[in-house]
């Protein structure tokens, strides 16, 4: 059986650092949103290029809307000590299209296996705590056009409308093209708004669908 593909997911804002120190031990961790694995790999080296001091740079990443790909490194820590730890962080909070980093600097003890387990996923939770999350969903694509002199109060009442979102506008000599992404279930609640602004004459017709930021938590 085919499953439908993610209506919505979870990642971050923006890029967010924690520090914590274990046993004078310290672990800086990045995080951030990366779209693609090129971009995360971008991530993580620019990350490693401001602390090549360091002995480790631990990675992990989740991409995809339906978390699917998902790598992760120990970069010379004991196998499974690291990127496995700071990895199920990431899945655990339900975030994709996302990247962490644990940079660590030895303090001179040694801490374990369970100890590096610990230390390793505290730092990614830190810094994800430090960030933003936001919803990501899947709407249905709208393409409005109007007349000139409709196009002002309907771009207006739109911008108001419930689950709907305006992601372009384009003037042509006397009429407003509105490119819409509306949630699922709310097309025809568009399309009955738009009617009655423009006692039918609004045209409303299926365009391409889009991911769009919805919340923070």
């Amino acid at each position: 059986m085919t499953l439908s593909p993610p209506r919505h997911y979870l990642t971050l804002a923006s890029p967010a650092t924690a520090e914590i120190e274990v046993k004078r031990s310290r672990f800086v961790c990045d995080v951030g949103p990366a779209s693609s694995e090129e971009s995360a790999r971008l991530f993580v080296e620019q990350v490693r290029s401001r602390s090549r001091d360091a002995r480790h740079h631990c990675t992990a990443f989740v991409l995809g809307a339906d978390g699917a790909t998902r790598r992760s490194n120990d970069d010379g820590e004991p196998s499974g000590t690291a990127g496995a730890p700071m990895l199920d962080v990431l899945t655990g909070r339900g975030l994709t299209e996302v990247v962490a980093v644990v940079t660590r600097w030895f303090g001179g003890t040694l801490l374990g296996t369970g100890g590096l387990i610990r230390a390793y996923g505290d730092a990614v939770s830190a810094a994800v705590d430090a960030g933003t999350v936001v919803t990501i969903e899947r709407r249905e694509g709208l393409v409005v056009t109007v007349s000139g002199l409709d196009g002002p109060r309907v771009e207006n009442a739109l911008r108001g409308q419930p689950g709907c979102a305006v992601t372009s506008t384009s003037w042509g000599v006397s009429e407003l093209v509105l490119e819409l992404a509306v949630a699922p279930g709310t097309g025809e609640s568009v399309r009955g708004l738009v009617g009655a602004l423009t006692a039918g004459a609004g045209v409303v017709a299926d365009g391409r669908g889009s991911w769009v930021r919805l919340t923070s938590t």
